[in-house]
C-alpha cells in the first residue's frame, strides 16, 4: 500500500499532547523518531509528552527488536487514548436502539437503518453533483465524512484507491446495531457508482484501529474507458 496521501485526514491540534494522540489516531503506532517527523518537532519534546500521557494511561508501548541494537519502542493509543476521540451521543443512541428494538423489534432496527441510509445518501449525492471522475467522488466522500467525525483520507494503491476512517463517531450505536455498518458499506457502493467495486478491509468493530476500503473501477469499465 503506498503511503502518499492524496487527501490529509485534518490539521493537527495546537496542543503538544493532543498532536501526539492526534497522530497516533490517525498513522497507528509509531516510534518516537517518526512521531517527531511527522510532528515536526525533536524527539525529546515528544519522549516528554509520552511520559505524560503514558502517566495518564492514554498511550502505551512495546518494544520491537530489528537486529541488532537496542529495541524500539513502538508507541500505541490504549482504549482510554481512544476514548478521547468522541463518539457522538455514544449513550443516548446505544438506549434508542435498545429501546426501538424493544418496542419494534428487529424489524424496527432495520426500518431505522434504512431511513438513515437513505437521508444520508441524498446528501451523499447533492456533494457528487459534477464530479468528472472516482478520484474526485472519493475527495468529496473524504470531506463529507470528515465533516461527519470520521477523520477520513485517502490514499492512492496502484490503479485503486484505499478510502481510510481513523474514527468512528458512531462506534457504540454500530456495536448495539451491525446493521449501521452494513448500511454504511451499501452506502458508499451507490454513491461511488455502479462500474465500482468497494471492499473492507479493515474494520474497527473487528479490533482494527480503523476502517479502510479499497476502492477500484471494475475491468470492463476501464477497458470501456480507455481511447
Amino acid at each position: 500500500m503506498s503511503d502518499s496521501l492524496s487527501h490529509p485526514a485534518a490539521a493537527l491540534p495546537h496542543q503538544p499532547a493532543d498532536r501526539v494522540l492526534m497522530t497516533l489516531k490517525t498513522r497507528g503506532p509509531q516510534s518516537i523518531a517518526v512521531i517527531a517527523r511527522a510532528m515536526d518537532v525533536t524527539a525529546e519534546a515528544v519522549r516528554q509528552q509520552m511520559t505524560r500521557l503514558h502517566a495518564d494511561g492514554l498511550v502505551d508501548f512495546e518494544s520491537q527488536s530489528a537486529g541488532r541494537g537496542r529495541p524500539t519502542q513502538i508507541w500505541f493509543l490504549t482504549a482510554a487514548g481512544h476514548g478521547r476521540f468522541p463518539d457522538t451521543h455514544a449513550e443516548m443512541t446505544v438506549q434508542m436502539i435498545a429501546a426501538v428494538r424493544q418496542v419494534f423489534g428487529d424489524d424496527g432496527i432495520d426500518k431505522l437503518v434504512q431511513v438513515r441510509e437513505g437521508a444520508m445518501l441524498n446528501v451523499y449525492q447533492q456533494a457528487m453533483q459534477d464530479a468528472p471522475d472516482l478520484k474526485t467522488r472519493l475527495e468529496r466522500l473524504v470531506d463529507v465524512r470528515s465533516a461527519e467525525g470520521y477523520m477520513a483520507e485517502l490514499h492512492e494503491d496502484g490503479a485503486d484507491f484505499i478510502f481510510i476512517e481513523n474514527h468512528c463517531p458512531i462506534c457504540f450505536a454500530a456495536k448495539a446495531c451491525m446493521g449501521f455498518c452494513r448500511s454504511e458499506l451499501e452506502l458508499f457502493r451507490k454513491v461511488l457508482g455502479e462500474g465500482v467495486q468497494v471492499d473492507r478491509e479493515e474494520h474497527i468493530l473487528a479490533g482494527a484501529r480503523r476502517c479502510a476500503y479499497r476502492v477500484s473501477e471494475r475491468v470492463s469499465q476501464r477497458v470501456s474507458g480507455q481511447p
